[in-house]
């Protein structure tokens, strides 16, 4: 099946721009390439912020009525294509054709979401005479728009992702462009086809396709560019806090995502929905669970159910609706994924399931008896691999989740509020999941991590609050 988007071309400050050098898209499940999107350069790209500077004072001046109408809108758009979105992602991505279909639900929630909270950004009145002498001076802020937002998209999440920049960064005012993964642009082209029916106007709205290493340093770099909002891998978001210079940056990075099963648990929910946390994806996914601590009274009944579980998933054609589960982005990541687990085995540890790649596709893994000072067991995977551990009690499973230099999100499962509030304060995580694995979220709560998971929060209202700063007003009035 071959999708052509936009004629192939790339959205440059509202206009439809193709280019002589282009960039196939591929679908990882056979490597086969399903449409072409142009190759941006640096020209493309500094041409791209240039007109972003008149956009910003566009999106500054809409009301506040107009960008909601536009958000809802483009919203409708998506809604009346699903079909077409979700096939597009599940054509270019990992993503099964039932998960692609999900992103798109939440794409448009996404978007409608953003849509309400461009009514609220509020300000407050500031009570000046708190200070002595100043009892003549009353005041407030409002918070305005921060200019022109850089966005640097990944591939797990082609559309949502892409959503979550471009919502609250029109709620509130900004012009944004956006440089989605190289491997999926599609998805971000057809958002940007959604706002362009919605009748944006023109300049407000970018989707540069290309590689990062001609036009991402351009965009990070340029001082026009006041905000950049990435989310992606540790090692790109250290390069880009180094390059930025001085401007915000909001990072949602990767994780090593603990779950901690008690003794009190109800042992099938937490064995299903650890299991679906694990796999989803492909395991692609900064929420993903990696690291389970089991209660030693119930490990062994937890991991016959968990592995069984894991041998039950189907892998296969991603645009099947009985798929659970499709390949990795690219051959590359499968064995990059093979390779922690080889390393993993070398070391000591035990494949309980899994452990096989074909192609692109790595099968559903689990491992027990991994040492703590592998890669595995520090780093973040990305991938269908989840490690099993035995632990005594809470406070040993709470030092352990600790120690690694991530904190995205974490889950819990025990029916004790008591231990449940323990692990809300003690575990060094940006949000905590109870009796749920740390692969929840929804898209309205604040979204980000501690340590080397980010820094800011996303979620639409929280990503406003980032893309916006506040602006003091004060009368001194005159003697009465």
């Amino acid at each position: 099946m071959t999708t052509h988007l936009a004629g192939q071309k790339m959205f440059l400050a509202g206009k439809w721009i193709n280019s002589d050098r282009i960039i196939d898209v591929r679908n990882p499940q056979d490597n086969s390439i399903i449409d072409s999107v142009p190759s941006a350069t640096a020209k493309d790209m500094l041409n791209c912020i240039e007109e972003a500077k008149e956009g910003a004072e566009i999106a500054a001046a809409m009301p506040v009525h107009q960008r909601i109408k536009v958000i809802n809108d483009a919203a409708e758009y998506i809604e009346k294509h699903r079909e077409k979105y979700a096939r597009t992602i599940a054509l270019e991505s990992s993503k099964t054709i039932r998960e692609a279909t999900k992103e798109v639900g939440r794409a448009i929630q996404t978007l409608r979401i953003s849509a309400e909270e461009a009514r609220r950004i509020n300000g407050e009145t500031i009570p000046f005479d708190q200070s002595p002498g100043n009892e003549n001076r009353i005041g407030y802020f409002y918070r305005f728009p921060i200019g022109i937002i850089g966005a640097i998209t990944p591939f797990n999440d082609p559309l949502n992702l892409v959503a979550h920049k471009i919502g609250p960064a029109i709620a509130s005012g900004n012009a944004i462009i956006v440089k989605p993964a190289t491997v999926t642009p599609l998805s971000a082209l057809l958002l940007a086809e959604a706002f362009s029916f919605a009748d944006l106007p023109a300049k407000v709205l970018s989707v540069i396709t290309g590689r990062g290493s001609e036009i991402g340093d351009v965009l990070v770099t340029h001082p026009a560019v006041r905000m950049i909002t990435f989310t992606g891998g540790l090692e790109a978001g250290e390069e880009i806090s180094r390059k930025a210079g001085l401007k915000k940056v909001s990072m949602e990075l990767g994780s090593n995502s603990p779950v901690i099963i008690l003794e009190d648990a109800d042992i099938e929910d937490a064995v299903g929905s650890s299991v679906s946390g694990a796999f989803s994806a492909a395991g692609q996914n900064c929420l993903s669970v990696q690291r389970i601590y089991i209660q030693k009274s119930i490990f062994e009944s937890f991991k016959v159910q968990f592995v069984e579980r894991a041998e039950g998933y189907i892998l296969g054609d991603k645009q099947s609706e009985l798929t659970d589960m499709g390949p990795l982005i690219t051959e590359k990541e499968a064995i990059r994924v093979e390779k922690l687990v080889d390393e993993a085995i070398d070391q000591g540890a035990a494949v309980l399931t899994g452990g096989e790649r074909n192609g692109a596709f790595y099968s559903p893994t689990v491992l027990t008896d991994v040492p703590d000072n592998c890669t595995i067991a520090q780093e973040e995977v990305f991938g269908p691999v989840v490690l099993l551990y035995p632990v005594t009690d809470l406070d040993e499973a709470i030092a352990l989740s600790n120690n690694v230099n991530y904190g995205l999100q974490a889950g819990i499962f025990t029916k004790n509020i008591d231990f449940a509030h323990k692990a809300i304060a003690k575990l060094d995580v940006g949000g905590i999941m109870i009796n749920d694995s740390s692969d929840y979220r929804i898209d309205a709560m604040p979204f980000g991590g501690v340590k080397n998971s980010g820094l800011g929060r996303e979620g639409i209202k929280f990503s406003i609050q980032e893309m916006t700063e506040p602006k003091v007003v004060c009368f001194k009035l005159s003697s009465q």
